[in-house]
């Protein structure tokens, strides 16, 4: 049987607490991550993910339940815990006017040790140059250094908040291999993230956060299986046949606009093809279920699903902590 590396039991965050209007970040979150996999945490802004994220890590406290590591309580255990994580946050803020190779070396000796031969290697692999200041990285270049000071110790768990955030497609390749290899030493991985595409390659179970309440753990083959997608057809002139298309069976939300028509469709294509065909097709695009609309898919949804308190919509669970 597979060791539990991540461990939570009712695990709940309640932000202003004592005041008129508390705010509850995180619900009772019961989760388990394995030994030797990937799991993503997924879910929309604010849903709850960061929040999760700096309770393991012993940044802020539970409001109840509890947390551990390596079967081990977070908070007591923390400096234990930490030599053994790599973390890479959300919004990285590192020293501007220093070089990479420079912090690199600084975290090595907060660190007692480090690998700069592995260090190097995660650089050439990241097509990244470690001589410049940190305040002339673009994003995505911010993004690789956080990733190499994470990697760098070869610890047994990553724990990565929205870690391509910046990156290029391209890069985002060398990103999936890096943690498949990591995986393939039989460490683990666990990945935050509210993009869908980022972790159908390489995730093998998916937690689905909402609400600040866990909705569902599945792999990401359950997940993904959604029997519907966004048709968008563009004709050399304006739309003719949109009743047509309205007429056939799955076809959903179709709006038209000049020559183009967009829609949602279920089942086979072949029946759209047929009415499809009967005006010029200049263009055919076929887009996957965004993750919110796989959530709607699996879950439905009442209202708008913002997050607000006292009236005011929280973009970030970094405004949550601001409630207090």
């Amino acid at each position: 049987m597979s060791n539990t590396i991540i461990h939570t039991e009712a695990l709940t965050k309640t932000y202003g607490v004592g005041t008129k209007k508390p705010f509850t970040a995180l619900s009772n979150l019961n989760l388990n991550v394995v030994e030797g996999e990937i799991m993503g945490f997924l879910g929309p802004n604010g849903a709850g993910k960061t929040t999760t994220i700096r309770m393991l890590l012993d940044f802020i406290r539970p409001t109840s339940g509890h947390a551990q590591i390596f079967g081990k309580d977070v908070h007591e255990h923390s400096v234990d815990i930490h030599r053994r994580i790599g973390y890479l946050p959300a919004e990285l803020n590192l020293w501007k006017n220093e070089t990479s190779i420079n912090i690199v070396r600084y975290f090595m000796r907060v660190r007692g040790g480090g690998d700069m031969a592995y260090v190097k290697q995660l650089a050439e692999q990241l097509e990244f140059d470690l001589n410049k200041r940190i305040r002339d990285y673009s994003t995505g270049n911010k993004r690789k250094i956080g990733l190499i000071l994470a990697l760098m110790h070869h610890p047994d768990l990553l724990i990565l908040d929205e870690p391509t955030s910046g990156l290029d497609p391209l890069m985002q390749q060398v990103f999936n291999q890096l943690m498949l290899d990591f995986k393939a030493q039989g460490k683990t991985v666990f990945l935050s993230s509210h993009v869908l595409g980022e972790v159908q390659e390489i995730c093998d179970r998916v937690a689905i956060l909402r609400h600040g309440k866990l909705e569902t753990v599945e792999t990401v083959k359950n997940l993904t299986h959604v029997d519907f997608r966004w048709v968008t057809l563009t004709y050399n002139e304006p739309v003719r046949i949109a009743d047509d298309l309205r007429a056939i069976r799955g076809v959903s939300d179709l709006k038209v606009t000049d020559n183009s028509v967009k829609f949602r469709i279920t089942g086979d294509f072949h029946p759209l093809l047929e009415v499809a065909t009967r005006q010029y097709v200049v263009n055919m695009t076929i887009q996957a279920p965004s993750l919110e609309e796989i959530f709607l898919a699996f879950y439905g949804e009442n209202g708008n699903g913002k997050i607000a308190h006292n009236g005011k919509v929280i973009q970030s669970e970094r405004e949550l902590e601001a409630i207090s």
